[in-house]
């Protein structure tokens, strides 16, 4: 496979802009005496608290070409948008221009926090601001080698085999993996839909052989070694079909389906291809975990990360191909192997940009990184609509990334994943 022909890229936490188009508020600023600043800061700071602009430098300082002296300029307080008159400021910031001999007028500055070194430059032409690189360390922010590239790519590809390999409407595929062995976890797909046939089920997706693999795992080298171009022709031909199934992007489309019980009980319509993977994962721990009531050995003293180690099964293998039975079976049953803490520092590869449901769960199974290869304009959690990796209030956050496919195929499958969704749901 020629991982060239594909592209990775990292979905930021918050919306990305080109730095020369950066989205502005008005604020009232004024020229201050520098002996005065701290004063001024203090009170500015209790009385008109700048809580939505603390990427924003409250003082400005400019060396004045004329004098050699320092300028000071402070922000006083955002501004109305439709209106310029300074008599709009509130009054505990009005009283400070008569002691201080302001002379307020408006400004703009940057409205979001920059994402990227080249757009804090931009802004800072407009007023400084502070630019933070993210803190955490996950692998692929900075960009993947070659090697990490062909194993994403070959994940990603089993997903699409997943989605589309049966006669069956087209529905999304979660594929989760362990990416310290690059070690398929769990497939699944959409199980959402009553009218479809139930052997979409876990059975055919993930058979439990005895060592809580799947057998996807077998057939990744199976299907990336063949034919490129014939395997793309095959997915586009797929997916020029309706996408009405796919539970990500239509998540009430269920209802309007006909729902006949006596088909198949496990039919529900929150059984997303995510959820429908994560409870594959917990099931495969319990197989190869029988005995492991006493819980886990994690310290919750702190918050869960990205980046923290993921408690998983020791192994000595770094191949994606499957280890024969005798010396897996061996290697479960060692006395030193600790079970899994959920998805701790796994990966996960979807079809489709998981809606907002399958995000969260997501979140509390503290998956490591999430790679999805085309957007969910309808109801996307990662990007499209919302952007959950950003949301500071949550206590795990995972980098999210998409993969554009070869770009033979990737501009129609774009146009289907973007216009077919919105046409149906």
């Amino acid at each position: 496979m020629d991982s060239g022909a594909w592209e990775i890229i990292h979905i930021p936490d918050k919306p990305a802009f080109s730095p020369e188009h950066q989205p502005t508020l008005k604020v009232y600023a004024s020229v201050i005496k520098p002996k005065c600043a701290n004063t001024i800061v203090r009170q500015l700071c209790k009385i008109a608290p700048l809580e939505d602009l603390r990427h924003a430098k409250r003082v400005r300082r400019k060396i004045l070409p004329d004098h050699g002296e320092p300028q000071l300029t402070v922000i006083l307080c955002l501004a109305p948008e439709h209106n310029d008159h300074s008599k709009e400021m509130p009054p505990d910031v009005q009283k400070l221009v008569g002691p201080y001999e302001l002379s307020p007028f408006i400004t703009e500055v940057c409205k979001y926090a920059a994402v990227s070194k080249e757009e804090w430059e931009e802004q800072c032409k407009i007023w400084p601001t502070s630019f933070h690189p993210p803190t955490y360390n996950i692998d692929g922010i900075g960009g993947f080698s070659e090697e990490d590239t062909q194993s994403i790519c070959k994940f990603m590809s089993v997903a699409i085999n997943l989605a589309v390999s049966s006669h069956k409407p087209l529905v999304n595929a979660a594929v989760i993996v362990d990416p310290s062995v690059k070690r398929i976890i769990a497939t699944e797909t959409d199980q959402v839909y009553p009218s479809f046939p139930c052997d979409m089920t876990t059975s055919e997706t993930i058979p439990f052989n005895g060592t809580g693999e799947s057998n996807h795992c077998q057939s990744i080298d199976r299907v990336i070694n063949g034919s490129s171009e014939i395997y793309f022709n095959g997915v586009l031909e797929k997916l020029n079909g309706s996408s009405s199934a796919v539970a990500c992007l239509n998540p009430w489309q269920w209802s309007l389906q006909p729902h006949d019980a006596d088909k198949c009980s496990q039919w529900h319509p929150l059984r997303h291809a995510s959820i429908v993977a994560i409870e594959s994962s917990a099931a495969r721990d319990r197989h190869l975990f029988p005995n492991s009531s006493e819980g886990f050995s994690l310290d919750h003293s702190q918050p869960s990360n990205a980046d923290s180690p993921a408690k998983k099964q020791k192994t000595s293998s770094n191949s994606p191909d499957v280890q024969n039975d005798s010396s897996r079976e061996a290697a479960l049953r060692d006395a030193s192997i600790e079970k899994p803490y959920l998805c701790t520092g796994y990966d996960i590869f979807l079809l489709w940009e998981p809606c907002t449901m399958c995000a969260m769960a997501l979140v509390h199974q503290r998956i490591k990184r999430i790679f999805y290869a085309f957007p969910n304009p309808t109801a996307g959690g990662l990007g499209s609509v919302h952007r959950l990796q950003g949301e500071k209030s949550l206590n795990h956050h995972y980098a999210v990334f998409r993969v554009l496919l070869p770009g033979h195929a990737h501009n129609a499958l774009e146009i289907k994943g973007l216009k077919h969704a919105t046409a149906e749901s």
